[in-house]
């Protein structure tokens, strides 16, 4: 019989293997209030040498923030007054969230801390009823509209993305547990067997269930162990019903919930540990430790599920989730790149002179002619093909050999090669749309905490450039580290940081000390130019980025019509250096925007990226 102590250390050597990677998966399921509450607290600690004065001061005067969280629950618990103004729930919590309970720090109220907040247990229906008693208690059209945008968003978020990222993360430690690579694509395996819808409702099933027995006295407890491998369950086989997964894993924790209960227990050193560091010692250590050892504890109990034949252990059906496959078994699947991998294709000419410069040290391809698409096709087939040879040595799960067929189920998705070239066209396309986005949402995330519309950039355009700037430099000075998830964020952390600071400096300097944003406040700051919470979104905003949102853009761009999208580009060019000139001259300043007395105080996420 397995003992605790054999389960972490094998979760151990799961974690020494994958440290990077598992860390990373960990820290996104903190950040998006997944998994982890709490282990982000650090970010939001107050400096403990500044005065109360300063600290009350600095609520009218500095940038600092409410989550967008806070902005929903304020305006669903107390309805906008009718001229649009702020409610007062809002305003008193902007005045009153520097003062909490830990003992010679005082938490501020960051994106982060309150997406945490706002994803406890009971909060979702809490918020539910809440916009309910606010739509039946107002007649004005804008809040109504709020009200229902707000909660659809809300709703939409955390089913799709914040439940079911429990399956993803549980995906992840799986894969890892057995084989030497986690890819990065396997983020995205749900999407490339069409099974992100299926999955959503298993794990929003299971959270309905457990949230009815916690209307119980003892109920919740034991149901939240008995639920507790609904996550790896639907990881391993996503095809199943939510009765069946919810079912099965009732069955398999039979008998077994003190124990596990027992094993929870056991890290309780190590989150303390945690808790005496501020979460730190948890993101970048006891998180990953912990979900690698449960991982190794489900892999236990889903052999004696399958031993016992246990009713719906048939189910559990991914064999080469938890054993490599037999090398004949790979040879068949995979006899098309045996060949390849046999007689391996001649080496990829590289591009000559300027071109073949950028193109290799920062992935930029300078123009877009047939010499240039030949180029990038075959070095795309040359990085599927090393991604699938691989799969042939047994070193990446055999997505081939799945029951639920992976390839070519959506082209969009499998052509997702993030190690690509970009053209100079989709480079500008990328940098616009992040720039306009980032405008968006700064307006938009204003609108809801003031009742004003306010232009949020510092240009009088629809844009915040930092936004796609940052976006655009992590994809071209990073090119090289693209093949390294965990070099790729603390590259984006550097390279963003050390951006929004040289911005923050040289902005003041050009406005005689007037300050855009002041994160003085927070423990982990750089002379109040930038804070550890705004450094973690960079690093996962940058993954995003080079992993998943640009290679989709580009997919679409390249089968745009070349011309409109070249005549696209030179006319937003033309019309963001004409409002950079006008912007000299009339910088765009006022209440909302640099008047930081009279601007209630917004999202962190927002002020990270306010003025550029």
């Amino acid at each position: 019989m397995i003992t605790r102590k054999e389960l972490k250390k094998k979760g151990r050597l799961s974690l020494k293997k994958h440290y990077l990677i598992f860390v990373a998966a960990c820290l996104i399921s903190a950040f998006l209030a997944s998994e982890f509450k709490g282990s982000l607290n650090f970010s939001t600690l107050q400096n403990p040498s500044r005065t109360m004065e300063e600290d009350e001061l600095n609520v009218t005067v500095s940038k600092r923030s409410i989550g967008w969280q806070d902005v929903f629950q304020a305006v669903f618990t107390n309805s906008l007054e009718k001229d649009g103004q702020l409610s007062r729930q809002l305003k008193d919590t902007a005045a009153t969230q520097s003062v909490e309970n830990t003992p010679g720090f005082h938490q501020i109220h960051g994106i982060l801390a309150n997406t945490v907040n706002q994803s406890s247990s009971g909060s979702l229906p809490v918020t539910i009823a809440a916009a309910a008693n606010s739509l039946a208690n107002t007649t004005n059209p804008g809040v109504i509209l709020l009200l229902l945008a707000g909660t659809g968003s809300m709703l939409a978020f955390w089913i799709f993305v914040q439940n079911t990222y429990l399956v993803i993360l549980r995906r992840i430690f799986l894969e890892g547990h057995t084989y030497d690579h986690v890819p990065m694509p396997r983020f995205l395996y749900l999407m490339r067997i069409k099974k992100w819808m299926k999955a959503s409702w298993i794990m929003l099933a299971a959270y309905l269930c457990q949230l009815l027995w916690n209307l119980t006295l003892v109920g919740g407890i034991v149901k939240h162990y008995s639920y507790m491998l609904v996550p790896y369950i639907t990881a391993e086989n996503p095809d199943m019903t939510a009765r069946q997964a919810i079912t099965l894993s009732r069955r398999m924790m039979r008998g077994h919930k003190w124990e596990c209960f027992i094993f929870e227990m056991s890290f309780i050193g190590w989150q303390l540990l945690g808790l005496a560091s501020f979460g730190i010692f948890n993101v970048i250590y006891t998180n990953p430790y912990k979900i690698a050892s449960f991982t190794e504890y489900y892999v236990r109990l889903r052999s004696q599920a399958i031993e016992n034949h246990l009713p719906l252990s048939e189910l559990l059906s991914d064999t080469y989730l938890y054993e490599k496959a037999d090398p004949l078994d790979l040879m068949e699947k995979y006899v098309d790149i045996l060949d390849i991998m046999e007689n391996p294709s001649p080496e990829i000419p590289r591009l000559p002179g300027i071109r073949g410069f950028f193109s290799r040290n920062f992935g930029i391809l300078l123009f877009w002619r047939d010499e240039e698409k030949e180029y990038e096709r075959l070095q795309a087939l040359q990085i599927k093909n090393q991604e699938l040879s691989q799969a042939v040595k047994g070193l990446v799960y055999p997505t081939r050999l799945y029951h639920i067929p992976e390839e070519k189920k959506r082209r969009q998705i499998e052509s997702l090669h993030y190690r690509r070239q970009y053209s100079i066209w989709s480079l500008l396309v990328i940098f616009f749309g992040l720039s306009c986005f980032g405008w968006l949402w700064e307006v938009v995330l204003h609108l809801i905490t003031s009742g004003e519309l306010v232009n949020r950039g510092s240009m009088n355009g629809p844009w915040v450039p930092i936004y796609g700037a940052a976006s655009v430099l992590i994809l071209t000075l990073l090119y090289r580290l693209r093949k390294n998830p965990g070099a790729e964020f603390f590259a984006a952390v550097l390279l963003c940081g050390s951006l929004e600071y040289i911005t923050s400096l040289v902005m003041e300097i050009a406005t005689d000390g007037t300050k855009w944003w002041d994160y003085s406040s927070y423990l982990l700051n750089l002379n109040g130019r930038v804070c550890a919470e705004g450094l973690l979104v960079f690093g996962v905003g940058g993954l995003t980025v080079v992993y998943i949102l640009a290679p989709l853009a580009d997919n679409f761009l390249r089968e745009a019509d070349r011309d409109l999208l070249r005549l696209l580009c030179i006319l937003l060019t033309a019309a963001f250096c004409l409002d950079l000139g006008y912007t000299y001259f009339h910088p765009n300043e006022g209440k909302g925007i640099t008047d930081t007395e009279t601007v209630p105080a917004i999202s962190r996420s927002s002020e990270d990226f306010s003025k550029s």
